[in-house]
């Protein structure tokens, strides 16, 4: 199951009782520092959840699956999560 921002202000919403334009516009807020940390090539951490960290691809040979010709693949940055020890915990404690 995947949760959109929409979703994610209807959970605030519901529990804080703040109106849903508010809401709104915490989770955009939210999601904007994140980002914004991240193109400056900061990691992002929140105690208890994770990680966000921007990791350096080099450039590399691939091959087109379709035509099996041989490409060059560019160097790029990715975006990584690793979660928290805490909350890796937490998950496998339900099985």
């Amino acid at each position: 199951m995947s949760i959109t921002k929409k979703e994610l202000t209807d959970l605030i919403y519901d529990k804080m009782g703040i109106s849903q334009n508010e809401c709104y516009e915490l989770v955009k807020r939210f999601f904007d520092i994140i980002k914004d940390e991240l193109i400056r090539g900061d990691d992002v951490m929140i105690s208890g959840f994770g990680r966000w960290s921007v990791k350096k691809k080099r450039a590399r040979n691939g091959r087109n699956p379709q035509t099996g010709r041989s490409i060059t693949i560019g160097a790029r940055k990715v975006v990584t999560f690793r979660s928290s020890e805490m909350l890796r915990s937490k998950m496998n404690s339900i099985y």
